[in-house]
């Protein structure tokens, strides 16, 4: 086991901020092209399954180096929970996806990590610990053709990995979408990318402490979520994994594991969804809220500030997506 170290840096490849403009008019096309056929909406992560009211509580007995920004000392914060599936599209729940658990802590002071003060922060995590693809473009184009449809996918990945590489990518990318899933209540859910935690760097989980029951394919998340739920709070553990080294946890690549043999997480505190009225149709005021909200890994105190390449992207992508809602 590796200790955490001060040591991370961010390295900005050449030509970065061109790479990042170039994929953010397809993108909003894209954007635009899905809300004349589902009404406005995000980019990615557009079905909301259910949003919920939640308590964050931060622990006193915590290592030093963990206490700065949201966890510099004990509290319990209110905070609001957007749980969603991944596509461009609104699909069935039995399509295979990205899951999304996205999280605002709420009553907040102090400086953002876009340089204005905040009362937020949102922590965005799915239910996968890596991202399939080690940079922004190699990820832009796959979302672009995924949102394109199947056949939109199947030619990008031919042309651009060859007959036989696009195969085993296609396999690649169904194995990812394809994941077994047990469900928001017994699932764990990942940052994937780090952020800032003071002079250290972390990604962030959250762990269940309702465990999986098995991979279920036919009740609607929401459904069995409610399922859960109506049975008492659930609650969850809040852990940092921290950056050791270069080669263990690297910073700019969201594809390699960071293993915990070499970097353990650290319970930091804990999230409670207590047990309330859940409203499987999204129309509550709750609800329509959650869905309205921003909620952006940038919306951080600047102790957080996003770290890596993909995150960096988020700035201006998920600024593009709010942009393209109003």
């Amino acid at each position: 086991m590796k200790q955490p170290s001060k040591d991370w840096k961010e390295t900005i490849a050449p030509k970065e901020e061109e790479i990042f403009q170039k994929y953010m008019e397809p993108f909003k096309q894209l954007q635009r092209k899905k809300n004349q056929l589902f009404g406005k909406g995000r980019g990615l992560h557009r079905k909301q399954l259910l949003g919920l009211n939640a308590k964050l509580e931060i622990f006193k007995d915590i290592p030093d180096y963990t206490k700065v920004g949201l966890f510099a000392k004990p509290n319990v914060y209110d905070a609001l929970v957007r749980l969603s599936n991944g596509g461009m599209d609104k699909k069935p729940d039995s399509v295979p996806d990205i899951r999304g658990f996205a999280i605002q802590v709420q009553g907040l002071t102090g400086a953002g990590a876009l340089g204005s003060q905040t009362s937020t922060q949102d922590f965005l995590l799915i239910n996968h610990a890596i991202f399939s693809l080690p940079d922004f473009e190699s990820f832009i184009k796959l979302v672009l053709a995924l949102g394109n449809g199947m056949g939109s996918l199947l030619m990008y990945l031919v042309n651009a990995y060859g007959f036989l590489g696009g195969l085993k990518k296609i396999g690649e990318t169904a194995k990812t979408m394809g994941k077994p899933f047990s469900g928001f209540a017994t699932e764990d859910f990942h940052s994937a990318a780090p952020i800032s935690v003071g002079k250290y760097a972390a990604k962030v989980r959250i762990y269940p402490h309702k465990k999986s029951e098995g991979a279920k394919t036919k009740s609607p998340w929401a459904e069995e979520f409610k399922s859960h739920l109506d049975m008492g709070d659930l609650v969850y553990d809040f852990q940092l994994q921290f950056y050791v080294d270069d080669q263990t946890t690297p910073i700019e690549n969201p594809s390699i594991l960071w293993p915990e043999s070499e970097s353990p997480f650290v319970t930091v505190g804990r999230l409670t969804i207590p047990k309330q009225t859940v409203d499987l149709e999204n129309t509550s005021k709750l609800a329509l809220q959650i869905d309205a909200a921003k909620f952006d890994p940038w919306n951080a105190l600047v102790e957080h500030k996003p770290l890596g390449q993909i995150m960096r992207a988020r700035k201006h992508y998920y600024f593009l997506s709010q942009e393209e809602r109003k």
